[in-house]
């Protein structure tokens, strides 16, 4: 019996209904946030264009919580390129960045977009440069813009480019539609890449960012572990073990191997699967309940959840030798572990008073530090940049997503239009990269 109450906690984990759309609202802030106007981009072409580039930028930088920007309608001038920057406009604002460009038509039906950056008190350019890309990609080509402000100003790589994976279900329990959705980091351009019938669990990404891996049940009601390739769309059965758990699936960092959980042999253990070669080969062995891999930076070792000690704690196997360090030793219940990209510490669902937050666990220092406030937490995942982590909580009685900032600061909500979400996962890479211009 013990075997089911917790494989029921940590594996059957259902979505509820949700919607096709995400808004972010941020909940907290870093204080004297850096000041910033980006100027309304103009169009050098006919007609318009079906995307306001500026207002993406805008948000974006809004929405990281680290920046406020000025409303157009303050703005005392709209220069949009160099010549026309006076910067004592700026300093009566008390605007510390200025964001300026244009768009243009280019070459084979493309669209060039030039921006830069400005430091308004030292009066000179930071960064600036152009791209090109097509209509269909004008908001891809303003998250380049906030990812390159964002990292000059700040010193950490920008994720507005990336994507985010989730689940939701529509219909009431027992006969609810599952959804896998990928949308982009702000909640746009959702896109459904699977529908059923039965659950759909532990959607994880490949690092190359076009693969992947996810747990479902067949018509038999059995658990199976499958991956996507989202550029053919093409999908492929890994696991079909009768009467047996098949779940929590974790591409290696180079994408060539699975980690996964079975219970074919019994008790539920780790195995990693070759997927060139499809050998199979088991990690661990033990009576109790292994499960929820993830892997280190390097691919060297694999973090697990474990009951070994009587509770769930964080393990940690080096994958030469098989041999087990545990992490974790603060509070009687830890789980869901992922490293950071730095390798500097683990962040995890940690209970304490009997509530389930995600808590940072520094390995150089030791020291726990709970990150949310809100109740039942769980799922985080890692951005790529290391700086945010995603989650599933509750607000409001509704299951919803949030992210966090790995030293607090800054929190957003990114709740649903018409119900619950669940099971986040961020993308490793970035949804679309864009080369500088220099013609």
């Amino acid at each position: 019996m013990k075997y089911y109450s917790i494989v029921a906690v940590w594996f059957v984990v259902l979505a509820s209904p949700a919607s096709a759309n995400l808004t972010i609202e941020v909940t907290k802030g870093v204080d004297n946030a850096v000041r910033v106007a980006v100027v309304p981009f103009a169009w050098r072409g006919s007609g318009g264009l079906p995307i306001e580039v500026t207002s993406v930028i805008d948000a974006d930088l809004t929405l990281s919580g680290r920046f406020e920007t000025l409303p157009a309608s303050q703005m005392l001038s709209l220069p949009n390129e160099s010549g026309e920057v006076f910067f004592r406009d700026w300093r009566l604002l008390d605007v510390e960045y200025l964001v300026i460009g244009f768009l243009e038509p280019a070459a084979d039906g493309l669209v060039r977009l030039k921006f830069e950056l400005y430091n308004v008190f030292q009066q000179r350019p930071v960064i600036g440069h152009a791209i090109e890309g097509d209509v269909t990609e004008l908001r891809d080509m303003a998250h380049h813009v906030s990812d390159a402000v964002f990292r000059e100003l700040t010193g950490i790589e920008g994720a507005f480019s990336t994507r985010i994976m989730y689940v939701t279900s529509v219909g009431e329990p027992g006969n609810a539609l599952f959804r896998l959705n990928i949308a982009d980091a702000d909640g746009h351009r959702v896109e459904t890449v699977l529908e059923s019938r039965e659950p759909i669990l532990s959607a994880t990404w490949a690092p190359d960012g076009r693969r992947i891996a996810y747990v479902s049940f067949q018509r038999e009601g059995r658990p199976a572990i499958y991956i996507r390739d989202l550029t053919t769309n093409t999908v492929q059965q890994v696991t079909d073990y009768r009467g047996s758990l098949n779940g929590a699936p974790a591409f290696s960092p180079d994408g060539n191997h699975l980690a996964m959980v079975l219970s074919k042999d019994g008790s539920p253990d780790i195995y990693v699967l070759n997927l060139e070669t499809r050998r199979l080969r088991r990690i661990t062995r033990h009576y109790a309940i292994d499960t929820e891999p993830s892997w280190t930076p390097d691919g060297e070792k694999l973090i697990f959840t474990s009951d070994r000690g009587g509770q769930p704690q964080i393990y940690m196997m080096t994958l030469a030798n098989l041999s087990i360090e545990r992490l974790t030793f603060e509070g009687d219940y830890n789980a869901r572990a992922s490293m950071l990209p730095d390798g500097s510490g683990i962040i995890m669902v940690h209970r304490r008073e009997g509530i389930f937050h995600i808590a940072l666990l520094e390995f150089r220092r030791g020291r726990l530090t709970v990150l949310t406030e809100t109740s039942l937490d769980e799922s985080p995942s890692i951005a790529p940049n290391g700086s945010m982590l995603i989650y599933a909580t509750q607000s409001r009685g509704e299951g919803i997503l949030a992210a966090v900032s790995i030293d607090g600061g800054v929190k957003f909500d990114l709740p649903s239009s018409e119900g619950d979400v669940r099971e986040p996962a961020w993308s490793p890479t970035k949804r679309k990269e864009f080369e500088p211009i220099t013609r």
